[in-house]
């Protein structure tokens, strides 16, 4: 046997199993335990004529192309091509090049060609257990499969149903900010269902790659039984033209031979068909591996965009927060300086010598109906007895420009420029002034500025 000096011949072409009965390999087990040299035996059959640079490979099961090859070993030439041929060969694999996982593999002896000419049974790299069963799929677990299939795309459009609901409560989030708390909670739901969903795919996934190798070990046996078959024929062959020297004296034993080999060329007819509809359900098998790979990458998309609409409901809901912290504070500082006002109205009536609380100092005497008042003032005159005359003439009297109520002008701007604050809400983006009866459209006013 020679060591691994140069890479092995291959081909990058896809390969069918036309080929693969010319090497037969022997003695493989299920599984092979790790931290140990691997003896792989074969035998060729008078149909194949070895070559200098044949090699045989580990593959993992489900491989397309020669290039897919985990390992080798090149296989050394027979003494005598003539004789060796159809005795058990033999490579051995060390342990240091063997798989460390516990995926499938199988040996495959391929020429320097890069064609493959015979292939293993399936086996695994694992310690020995007693739980290995062998699993035959049956037509009807195929058909549970089909329906659970139909079940998960269902499952799938109401994903996609609930996923529009999702959008018109995010709509309606903008007017009522306690509906969040219950869009949290579908959202987790939603996650629930969708990780339920990975888990049944992944689940399927492995039944079928399951099915999928067994179809594949029961391929390669019929592989193994038409071979057998062919020897057989072969020796009946053998006899046949034997037995054609003595035709006179067995005439009768000749015939019979004859049907048994018309009805061994109808047995080797009928498993040629059952290995074609193998490989048709094989393709059927993979297709559908195919499908639900693309749902699952479909699901994974879904996820990832409801993941982004929570994301941006968290920042509206931290936007309106602040928004409403802003809001807060100028209601605060607001009552602050009506307060310092209505302090300030009190002293400057105490300083009149007025009593501030028996006044009606929010009502201007003007819309009371006083007629014998001087309308000029904005609490009436409280000398209007003494100095009726030259009153209208002592003070000036100013209107705010929202509320309407006067102001006497030797108070000052000052105070009317504190009052401004109290009875006008101006707008901290635009500068739009609303008056205070409007405070709810003030807010939606400045609500509508963060959106």
């Amino acid at each position: 046997m020679e060591e691994i000096t140069e890479d092995p011949p291959t081909s990058a072409v896809l390969l069918d199993h036309c080929n693969f009965s010319q090497v037969i390999f022997n003695s493989v087990e299920k599984f092979y335990v790790p931290g140990g040299d691997v003896t792989c035996y074969f035998t060729l059959t008078q149909h194949f004529v070895p070559r200098r640079k044949d090699w045989i490979g580990i593959f993992r099961v489900g491989w397309k192309t020669t290039r897919e090859y985990y390992t080798f070993m090149w296989v050394t030439l027979p003494i005598d091509l003539n004789n060796e041929p159809s005795k058990q060969q033999e490579v051995q694999f060390k342990a240091y090049y063997l798989p460390k996982d516990d995926e499938y593999y199988q040996f495959c002896y391929v020429d320097q060609d890069g064609v493959v000419r015979g292939a293993s049974i399936p086996f695994q790299f694992r310690p020995e257990s007693e739980e290995d069963i062998l699993v035959v799929t049956t037509q009807e677990e195929v058909e549970e499969i089909e329906l659970r299939n139909k079940e998960l795309c269902k499952e799938n459009q109401e994903l996609k149903d609930n996923c529009l609901i999702l959008q018109k409560q995010n709509s309606d989030m903008q007017a009522e900010l306690q509906k969040m708390q219950e869009l949290q909670e579908e959202l987790k739901t939603l996650k629930n269902l969708n990780k339920k969903l990975e888990n049944k795919v992944k689940e399927q996934k492995n039944s079928w790659e399951t099915e999928l190798l067994q179809l594949k070990e029961q391929n390669q046996k019929m592989s193994t039984e038409n071979e057998k078959m062919e020897l057989r024929v072969d020796k009946l062959q053998a006899q046949l033209s034997i037995q054609e020297k003595e035709m006179e004296k067995l005439v009768q034993g000749d015939q019979d031979k004859t049907e048994q080999l018309e009805h061994l060329k109808k047995e080797n007819g009928q498993l040629l068909l059952n290995l074609t509809e193998q490989r048709k359900h094989q393709k059927k098998l993979e297709q559908t591996v195919e499908e639900m790979k693309h749902k699952e990458t479909t699901a994974t998309r879904k996820q990832q965009e409801l993941m982004d609409q929570n994301f941006d409901l968290s920042k509206r809901l931290s936007e309106n927060e602040f928004m409403y912290k802003v809001l807060q504070g100028d209601k605060e500082k607001i009552e602050e300086e009506n307060n310092l006002l209505k302090r300030e109205n009190s002293r400057l009536l105490s300083y009149m010598g007025l009593d501030f609380d028996s006044l009606p100092y929010q009502v201007p005497t003007s819309v009371q109906g006083g007629a014998g008042q001087n309308p000029g003032l904005v609490y009436g005159n409280p000398y209007s007895g003494i100095q009726e005359s030259s009153a209208p003439n002592l003070l000036s009297v100013k209107k705010c420009p929202t509320c309407r109520e006067d102001f006497v002008d030797d108070i000052g701007d000052h105070t009317l420029e504190q009052h401004m604050p109290v009875f006008c809400l101006s707008c901290p983006v635009c500068d739009k002034i609303f008056s205070a009866g409007e405070r709810q459209i003030f807010e939606d006013h400045v609500f509508c500025h963060s959106l």
